[in-house]
């Protein structure tokens, strides 16, 4: 410590510094927590409290669920933190019952790879994260209720995941209802016999077990399925799409990627995908948002097509332009297509074009060198617009149902399992994917769409296909009917008609969306609560049983294979714990004990994401999901709210499709079922923008230390070595975090809280500068000196009133604050603190104790721990938390004069200072007897004077 800064401290003890912010911080933090200051009430149950609080309006504020990494935060992670808790306290203090809390989504991958480095259980790694991060979010003086806090791992938690899950197990979709419907439902249907049994002549009673499950598994909305997925044998784990690079190999380890078929759980979102549509329109989101879930759902109409394959059987295609049919020449299917293997025949048709067969000599060997081939690739680099168009026929031919022709079929990596039916009907001519393959093919083109650009009809002769919706088509008739002449929204009508007419297709709707793959071969997620009996049939565990635990294993890793052999498959974790996997059961269904075996998946880390808003509505009760007055009380449906639920759910925009869709997924099933009130989970959402940092490479491209990095003469240096500097993300791999741990240390948690509020609009990134965080700093400084004695520490204020001039200023910050508070437009709200405490400063003298204490209002929500210690040093004995938010008095908000433009010819001649109110004719009479204006007219005639109170008089003389 210098002698100056002795000198000042000794001068000033009761300065507001770094040290002072850090005692009173800590003390209030301490006082918040014995208080209980936070604690919402519910209506009822374990957590009920003062009916007169429960009596107020509510607020049920959420942040999207943080993942305890080891690394900690930096500044960049409180950013959405912050602003929910300025939104909560100020909504507190204008009367509202404030819902906020935080939980820990603690199931992960990050949690188990270092298990598997380490041998440490992931349990133990993630608790001390959420430790460590507990520390640093409390440090920050979030107003969170810590009573409903919980972390996803928690098996009192998971418990009701589990069982959440059996709810989608026993539930299908009646879509004659529109919703989901208990499976015994349907059973009963069957049973009864008021329900045709799908591909049965049989009664329900004379199926086999296994005959039943694999009726129902078609109709329950989680169920098995063999599914096309990402396998990696080098890993020993299956990946998701975005783990996946370009080139087809694992972003972990680089290891090659198979496309694999594996028995996987699935969720049956698609029988959602409309309600899923059509309910964005009650939710305020961003549009951006709502646009991008839209897409993800891809509604489209069109109709479903069957090309006959001999006697084989039929494809079916799903077409939005059905009334381009006569111009399809070939078909194309998906490689995985289970049909391909029952069309190729033993040899080459007669007439095979050399091209197509890929150099094989046997359908079957081109069939099998493709496959394995398009297993290498992944979904996004088979959908990429590559120039080399590949494929191969299959030997089989199809027929075209409305011109009669013979067209070959094709296997082709562009053509998805994911998507439509796996099979397309090309129409080259009229379609630019189609046209380059029949270029590279040599398939033959039919023009079926007039083109209105002069190229003719000739498809030979173009340079790329003729796409268009505005046109007429052409060359489109058969015996039975004719589509020449119409345009396409009556061509699509007409053709539909006559396929449905004669059972070879019919109009349809079609989704992008696809069922949602839910299981993972991992150790660190919820166990299925599945078991299955010695015929492979499923069966539900009883509630009574659950939770269903994570056993303990030796080994957390699955099992890896030789990188290139595409022939193996996965072994999860758990399947290892024989013991745990084996059992002998009472599933209490009447049958007694039996033996099962477990289901050695694990759920996806969206899982426990997908309904946490309801946990911390009710999160001890151990006997139902949640109270349904609980949940009505904060998530019922209300004006404004059609569907209800959350209030205010801040977070990323990277969420967008997937955490979003899921959880508004399980929200109406739980809805359908009648667990719930709130079909939707999230009313209002709104997506915080990212803290970026500036991050430093050297010339190898590697990040090096940004706190290390020089800047000279323009440049930046790092060891004596030249380095790059480009804006991006804030973290430890890139080596430019700041921990919110140093900021607080060298100014205090409000400071960090202020800066951070301030830095610019909250849906806007912005970038982090530790060296503009001092002017916060120094607001706080200047507000503490404005209440506060620094020799003494008392209060400085006095009991006199205000002048006119500070009142109006308090007013209009009161005014400009509280809406800036609503539209969580928190970095003008500080503008507006700031603009009112330097009016203050100016103002010299004491401060009097109602504006003073006003000022400490406004604060409050921004910088709560400063607050709460002016609050008690103006002699008030309880928290600022729950005291009323200031209201501004009009009278203060209209300016006492305002400016008024005379001009005479368009020019300014003379300034009035006029009260707001004055009439045209005062204004008029006032502006005329103005000396600058009489002597600007020199006697001249006035032959129109056009008046707009208060602030414009337009003179035209002469």
């Amino acid at each position: 410590m210098t002698e100056i800064n002795t000198a000042v401290e000794t001068a000033a003890p009761h300065r507001y510094t770094a040290a002072m912010a850090a005692d009173i911080e800590a003390r209030w933090q301490d006082f918040w927590d014995a208080e209980g200051t936070y604690e919402a009430p519910n209506p009822t149950g374990d957590l009920a409290g003062d009916p007169e609080v429960v009596a107020r309006p509510k607020k049920f504020i959420m942040d999207m669920f943080p993942y305890p990494s080891g690394a900690g935060l930096h500044v960049g992670h409180p950013l959405g933190y912050i602003a929910t808790d300025v939104f909560a306290r100020h909504a507190r203090m204008t009367g509202h019952n404030v819902l906020h809390t935080l939980g820990f989504d603690a199931f992960g991958l990050p949690a188990e790879q270092y298990a598997v480095q380490t041998g440490t259980h992931p349990r133990v790694s993630t608790e001390a994260n959420m430790e460590n991060m507990k520390v640093q979010l409390r440090r920050l003086g979030l107003g969170h209720d810590k009573r409903r806090s919980f972390a996803t791992i928690d098996p009192e938690y998971y418990k009701w995941t589990q069982w959440i899950f059996l709810q989608i197990y026993n539930a299908w979709y009646d879509d004659e209802a529109g919703k989901a419907r208990p499976i015994a439902e349907l059973i009963e249907r069957f049973e009864n016999g008021t329900r045709e049994i799908p591909g049965s002549t049989r009664a329900w009673n004379e199926l086999t077990a296994t005959e039943r499950a694999d009726i129902l598994g078609e109709y329950r909305l989680a169920y098995t399925s063999e599914a096309p997925v990402n396998w990696c044998p080098g890993l020993g784990t299956v990946l998701a799409n975005e783990e996946v690079t370009s080139d087809g190999r694992s972003e972990r380890g680089n290891f090659p990627v198979f496309k694999a078929k594996l028995r996987q759980w699935n969720m049956r979102i698609t029988a959602y995908a409309d309600r899923l549509l059509d309910d964005l329109d009650a939710l305020d989101w961003p549009e951006a948002i709502k646009l991008q879930q839209r897409n993800w759902i891809g509604r489209s109409e069109g109709a479903r097509v069957d090309f006959q394959v001999g006697d084989t059987g039929a494809i079916t295609v799903f077409t939005t332009r059905q009334d381009t049919l006569f111009g399809a020449t070939y078909m194309v299917l998906a490689p995985e297509h289970d049909l391909v293997d029952r069309i190729v025949p033993a040899a080459w048709p007669e007439g095979t074009h050399d091209v197509w067969t890929g150099g094989h000599a046997t359908p079957s060997e081109a069939v099998d060198a493709y496959r394995k081939q398009a297993a290498s690739k992944s979904d996004v680099e088979r959908q990429a617009d590559a120039k080399e168009k590949t494929g191969v026929f299959t030997g089989a031919y199809a027929t075209n149902p409305v011109s009669g022709d013979r067209v070959p079929v094709f296997i082709a990596d562009y053509v998805l399992m994911g998507y439509g039916t796996g099979a397309i009907m090309a129409v080259p001519a009229h379609d630019s994917r189609d046209f380059a393959f029949a270029r590279a093919f040599e398939l033959p083109m039919r023009c079926v769409v007039e083109p209105d650009d002069e190229r003719g009809t000739d498809p030979t002769t173009w340079d790329d296909a003729f796409a268009s919706y505005d046109a007429k088509l052409v060359n489109s008739a058969n015996g039975e009917i004719s589509l020449d002449g119409l345009g396409v929204v009556d061509a699509k009508a007409k053709i539909t008609a006559w396929l449905a007419d004669r059972g070879i297709g019919e109009g349809t709707v079609n989704f992008r969306l696809r069922d949602w793959l839910f299981s993972r071969q991992r150790y660190w997620g919820e166990p299925f609560p599945i078991v299955y009996d010695e015929d492979g049939v499923a069966h539900a565990l009883p509630e009574s049983m659950l939770p269903l635990e994570l056993p303990e294993v030796e080994d957390y890793s699955p099992r890896t294979f030789d990188p290139d052999d595409a022939d193996t498959r996965p072994e999860p974790p758990l399947s290892r714990n024989e013991d745990w996997v084996d059992v002998t059961l009472d599933l209490e269904d009447g049958n007694g004990p039996r033996r099962y075996r477990r289901e050695t998946n694990t759920m996806p880390n969206w899982a426990g994401s997908c309904w946490y808003e309801l946990r911390y509505l009710d999160p001890h009760n151990s006997e139902k999901l949640v109270d349904p007055t609980v949940e009505e009380y904060w998530m019922g449906p209300r004006e404004g709210m059609p569907t209800g639920g959350v209030d205010l759910y801040v977070g990323g925009a990277e969420h967008a499709v997937l955490h979003l869709l899921y959880a508004r997924f399980w929200s109406k099933m739980l809805f359908d079922l009648g667990h719930i009130s709130s079909a939707e989970p999230f009313h209002k959402l709104y997506n915080q923008g990212m803290i970026q940092a500036f991050v430093y490479r050297d010339a190898r491209g590697i990040a090096v230390p940004a706190v290390e990095v020089e800047e000279r003469d323009g440049a930046f240096w790092y060891e004596g070595e030249k380095v790059s500097r480009v804006l991006g993300k804030m973290g430890k791999s890139l080596k430019n975090a700041v921990t919110p741990d140093e900021i607080c240390s060298e100014y205090g948690a409000d400071t960090l809280r202020l800066y951070e509020m301030a830095m610019g609009p909250l849906d806007v990134s912005r970038p982090w500068d530790t060296r503009a965080v001092v002017g916060q700093y120094r607001l706080l400084q200047r507000l503490w000196r404005n209440i506060v004695d620094e020799a003494t520490g008392e209060a400085t204020v006095v009991a006199a009133e205000p002048d006119e001039d500070t009142l109006r200023a308090l007013h209009k910050a009161i005014d400009g604050v509280a809406q800036d508070m609503a539209a969580m437009r928190f970095n003008t709200a500080i503008a507006k603190v700031t603009e009112l405490n330097n009016h203050l400063t100016k103002s010299g003298g004491a401060l009097s104790r109602s504006v003073a204490e006003r000022l400490v209002l406004l604060v409050a929500p921004l910088a709560p721990h400063i607050a709460e210690e002016l609050w008690r040093k103006l002699g008030h004995t309880d928290s600022v938390v729950h005291q009323d938010f200031p209201v501004a008095d009009p009278a203060y908000l209209v300016d006492e004069t305002v400016t008024c433009v005379v001009q005479i010819k368009g020019k300014v001649k003379a300034r009035l200072e006029v009260p707001p109110s004055i009439t045209d004719a005062d204004l008029e009479a006032l502006a005329l007897a103005d000396p600058h204006v009489v002597g600007a007219l020199g006697g001249a005639e006035i032959r129109k004077v056009i008046v707009r109170a208060p602030k414009l008089v337009n003179i035209v003389a002469g």
